[in-house]
């Protein structure tokens, strides 16, 4: 899941992205809307975690701007107002959730989640191929009853091949899906994620390497 947080308290605003990043999403950060309807126009994201008091472009247009690309990314809201109108009036801009500060950073991943699964077919809760057992909502990956020590990147990487189905999954998708826009597209950082995933994986391998087009996930 790739995720923008737009939000000018520069320290909360790391603190999300930071805890985010815990939990295997490939996480980008403005401090605000000017940033964001820049990030909007160029990355594909899964979720825009979006302060609505920004103090350059509001947070309104930003939302607008999302709906406007036309595609697939949700909207979670966020403010500290706490009128009920402020947030009917949000979720009437084309919000798909409002949360309001301060907020458990817990009910904030549960959301961003929860909206992750809207914004692309519907997944199962747990995902399962040849053996390997992904179960999303307890963040673990287990091959024929072994638990995998998986870390944040390798988990990310595991979860964009298995819903694959099969498929080749080229470098520049999982650059797109499981890192973030800082990641250097000329680095080894692909193949390194996928060299040490292929080893915690275990015999027999998993993961084909499928010359100049990408990764393959299957027996």
């Amino acid at each position: 899941m790739r995720v923008l947080v737009v939000e000018d308290e520069r320290l909360l605003a790391d603190s999300i992205a930071e805890g985010l990043r815990r939990f295997a999403m490939a996480v980008d950060v403005c401090y605000g809307g000017e940033c964001a309807l820049e990030r909007v126009g160029v990355h594909d994201y899964d979720v825009v975690v979006l302060d609505r008091d920004l103090p350059d472009v509001s947070g309104d247009e930003v939302c607008a701007a999302v709906i406007a690309t036309g595609g697939e990314a949700r909207v979670l809201m966020v403010t500290a107002a706490v009128d009920v109108a402020d947030r009917v009036a949000g979720l009437g801009l084309g919000a798909d959730d409002y949360l309001t500060k301060p907020f458990a950073f817990s009910e904030l991943v549960a959301r961003v989640q929860a909206l992750g699964r809207r914004a692309r077919p519907a997944l199962p809760p747990v995902l399962e191929r040849d053996g390997v057992v992904l179960d999303l909502p307890r963040h673990q990956a287990v091959r024929d009853g072994r638990f995998l020590p998986l870390s944040p990147k390798e988990y990310a990487v595991l979860q964009v091949l298995m819903r694959a189905d099969g498929a080749v999954v080229s470098v520049e998708s999982l650059l797109e899906k499981a890192w973030d826009e800082h990641a250097d597209p000329f680095t080894n950082a692909v193949r390194m994620a996928v060299m040490t995933l292929r080893r915690k994986l275990g015999d027999p391998p998993l993961i084909e390497t499928v010359p100049g087009a990408g990764y393959r996930f299957g027996a």
